[in-house]
């Protein structure tokens, strides 16, 4: 059901709209059936990458000389979106595109990106971005994986673990200490093509709490040497100031999830509710169930609200990290308030799995953590007090 079937997001238009339904029927078509499989199997296939590639859906937002589709930050939204519609979680296609791939069009350079870039939007090759690690989580100045130059080579050595698209992934963009005495201003990003080096590892395909289809895992780089072409940017040292200038839209994409979760429990709540009786009426007729989904779907209008707010600021360049983390704790924790009322509507059924409402209980947890923790959110924010 539409949760708000008067309200059209500000940033969307005709192309816009055309494209949401492409992409739907694409997600319907190729993905939505796989979806448990996919869960049981612990990862997409990988084929499914190069069939995204075929239809568009990757790299919708860089620029069509490097092979993208030459869209926006909207493209990437309307995608995002369908993907979370469809209810396909494992797809790690917001890091692919909305995250990895920026990071190689801003600071790349043009023999990069020419490389890189439309092997990325024919899904040949699937980036991933290597920053958490086992003792380092949201304290991204405390990373440990060093990469110590060596004539014409960066010799990189360290672990990772959380990393999405981990088992797929040939194209990591590996967060690392070019001067370990140099705190912040010492770490660098370098590319690593898993394909072309000796020493890389993957390690476990992590078994997680939700998310199943997301092949979330450790990484292991032991002597691991790339050319010192391989930075992002044209000098060491760089690397924690290009991490903060886009994790705004790293966070917003986050947002935008927790808010489509919000709005498709809601509504697959309200449907069940109609029909679901107990003591002889429908469970929607009983005033506790009309007010905890008016409740709901208020809490999810002004998330909607927000987030769209947000996205016509990140397209016009003036998306602020504050605004950003407000967007990124506040929805995530809406998301898990919501869906955590919807699941209760359905008594046992809600914590059967072969109930929607079951996954998403299951899924929204990690919201509140990766991108950073909702605690570091309200660390920044409060900075501005």
């Amino acid at each position: 059901m539409e949760l708000n079937a008067g309200y059209k997001s500000p940033w969307l238009n005709e192309e816009l709209e055309i494209l949401q339904d492409a992409v739907r029927k694409f997600y319907e078509k190729e993905m939505t059936p796989h979806a448990k499989r996919w869960n049981d199997q612990g990862a997409v296939d990988r084929d499914a990458w190069n069939k995204a590639g075929e239809a568009g859906i990757l790299c919708a937002s860089i620029s069509e000389e490097y092979g993208g589709g030459g869209g926006n930050f909207a493209h990437e939204v309307v995608i995002t979106q369908e993907q979370a519609r469809a209810g396909v979680a494992g797809f790690g296609n917001s890091v692919h595109s909305g995250i990895v791939a920026h990071y190689i069009q801003s600071y790349g350079s043009e023999e990069q990106k020419q490389k890189w870039l439309p092997k990325m939007a024919s899904g040949e090759m699937v980036g991933a971005i290597a920053m958490t690690e086992p003792g380092t989580g949201s304290d991204l100045q405390g990373v440990k994986t060093t990469a110590r130059k060596v004539g014409n080579q960066y010799v990189i050595n360290g672990s990772k673990t959380f990393i999405t698209n981990g088992q797929h992934a040939n194209l990591i963009c590996v967060v690392a200490k070019t001067d370990v005495n140099a705190g912040a201003k010492g770490t660098s990003l370098i590319v690593v093509e898993t394909d072309e080096v000796e020493g890389f590892r993957r390690g476990r395909n992590l078994d997680k709490l939700g998310q199943h289809a997301q092949d979330t895992s450790e990484l292991f780089f032991d002597d691991v040497k790339v050319p010192t072409s391989n930075l992002l940017g044209a000098e060491e040292g760089k690397g924690f100031i290009q991490l903060m200038q886009q994790l705004p839209q790293e966070r917003l994409i986050i947002a935008i999830q927790a808010v489509v979760a919000m709005e498709r429990a809601i509504g697959y709540t309200a449907e069940y509710v109609k029909e679901r009786k107990a003591f002889g009426q429908r469970i929607l007729d009983f005033q506790n169930t009309q007010f905890k989904l008016a409740e709901c779907k208020t809490e999810a209008t002004i998330a909607r609200v927000f987030v769209d707010d947000c996205t016509v600021k990140l397209l016009d360049g003036k998306l602020d990290a504050t605004t950003a983390a407000m967007a990124k704790w506040w929805c995530t924790q809406k998301e898990n308030d919501i869906v955590d009322e919807c699941l209760q509507f359905f008594g046992g059924y809600g914590y059967m799995m072969e109930y929607p409402i079951a996954q998403m209980y299951q899924d929204a947890r990690i919201q509140k953590i990766y991108g950073g923790t909702n605690e570091i959110m309200k660390m920044l924010i409060a900075r501005t007090l």
